[in-house]
């Protein structure tokens, strides 16, 4: 199964074989705070699965006198042909907005909730990561790449705060959580009026 984390360690031994630690080390540095929660155990763990599929090789390195010998990943002729593979993608990470929406029509219909209350409790989550975001870009240099992560990371939340201020309107006004199997078994009863 391929993973974004897989690709990302691929592409970085893209350069040159490196070792684990080293990796980790490049990759928090790419993302700066959000890198933060990586831990090496899961940086080796992704090398192993990517040994065994083929697209790494592992070989030991002379160690120094007080550390042991290291392991040092280089990419597979399969490896450059998948990191390859990955950098010609056209894709985009998708905000999860169908679940949140879905929850909101369930609440509604349920009576589990209000859905302006799941609005509100929603928006407050997001203006905290807002300003997690903006404190984080803040102490970044201004040559740092993880800067320009941290702005993409704001602009979206910034969209997905607009979203939440249509769905507080419509929610708050009535005009959405209307019985929709009713009306698509209408809409079947009519389609088959006319075929007749």
């Amino acid at each position: 199964m391929r993973s974004g984390m897989q690709d990302a360690v691929l592409a970085m031994l893209a350069k040159e074989p490196s070792y684990g630690y080293h990796l980790r080390a490049r990759l928090r540095q790419a993302l700066g705070p959000l890198g933060g929660s990586m831990n090496q155990g899961q940086i080796y763990v992704t090398l192993a699965r990517l040994e065994k599929a083929g697209f790494v090789v592992c070989e030991r390195s002379d160690g120094l006198p007080d550390r042991a010998d290291r392991k040092v990943y280089a990419l597979t002729p399969a490896g450059q042909r998948r990191v390859a593979a990955w950098l010609a993608e056209v894709g985009w990470p998708k905000p999860d907005l169908a679940e949140f929406h879905l929850k909101l029509v369930a609440a509604s219909a349920a009576r589990l909730a209000d859905p302006v209350e799941l609005v509100a409790a929603q928006r407050r989550e997001l203006l905290r990561r807002l300003r997690e975001a903006q404190q984080a870009a803040l102490a970044e240099p201004e040559s740092s790449a993880a800067a320009v992560l941290l702005e993409g990371v704001m602009l979206r939340l910034r969209a997905d705060l607009r979203w939440l201020a249509a769905c507080e309107r419509a929610w708050s006004t009535g005009g959405v959580g209307g019985d929709a199997t009713t009306g698509d078994e209408d809409e079947d009863e009519n389609d088959e009026v006319e075929g007749g």
